[in-house]
């Protein structure tokens, strides 16, 4: 019980982190002048300025907070683990996984994992080139090119992967383990095999045209 409630409490604080990241940041100036009225009292005039940041075409999706034990010569050590999916939907997306005492600390570490890690996705029209399936641990992940209107057919870390790589139609399905690190792990070592069509061309000694007909 006490290990669930300390759960909830994590993702509130996930959640609350999330938006104080995104949220811009407002400053409010307050230019105090001695100025006399008509009944000579003073007023403050308060001057409120909006600093606007760039918003950066970076997004991160928070998959899984467990909370994890290391077993140390004094005892248990508690920590978190935060797998986060980092990407711009532009054919750029990467997975961190971290480990720190807090929460918040924990889901920095990943975005930072995770940015390091981004890997190019060759997006052909709004969906992948061929068929491939990708493996990591005991999961596996298969998925297959989809005509437009189709969406996304995934759920979890692989629809969270997808999403973020900038892929908007595709079919897949998760096989074997259903741990969440395996299944995003495997989405992405499917992405990272995909192979272009230009390069098959090249290879084949044809122009896109004759290779697509």
């Amino acid at each position: 019980m006490e290990n669930n409630e300390e759960l909830k409490v994590a993702e509130t604080e996930v959640s609350e982190t999330v938006e104080e990241v995104k949220a811009e940041e407002t400053v409010e100036v307050t230019d105090e002048k001695p100025a006399r009225g008509r009944k000579g009292r003073s007023r403050k005039q308060k001057i409120e300025t909006t600093e606007e940041k760039p918003q950066s075409e970076w997004s991160e999706i928070v998959v899984q907070i467990s909370r994890v034990t290391k077993v140390v010569k004094g005892g248990k050590k508690l920590s978190f683990r935060a797998i986060v999916i980092v990407g711009n939907k532009k054919g750029q997306v990467g997975i961190g996984c971290a480990k720190a005492s807090e929460v918040i600390i924990a889901i920095q570490k990943a975005i930072a994992d995770g940015r390091k890690n981004v890997i190019n996705v060759p997006i052909f029209k709004t969906t992948i080139p061929h068929p491939i399936t990708g493996k990591s641990g005991a999961g596996a992940v298969m998925l297959r090119p989809a005509s437009a209107g189709t969406g996304i057919i995934a759920g979890g870390a692989v629809r969270s992967v997808l999403e973020l790589a900038g892929i908007e139609n595709i079919l897949s399905k998760s096989l074997g383990s259903k741990s969440p690190l395996n299944a995003a792990n495997a989405t992405i070592n499917a992405l990272k095999a995909l192979t272009p069509f230009n390069e098959v061309a090249k290879k084949r000694g044809l122009t896109m045209a004759e290779l697509l007909n």
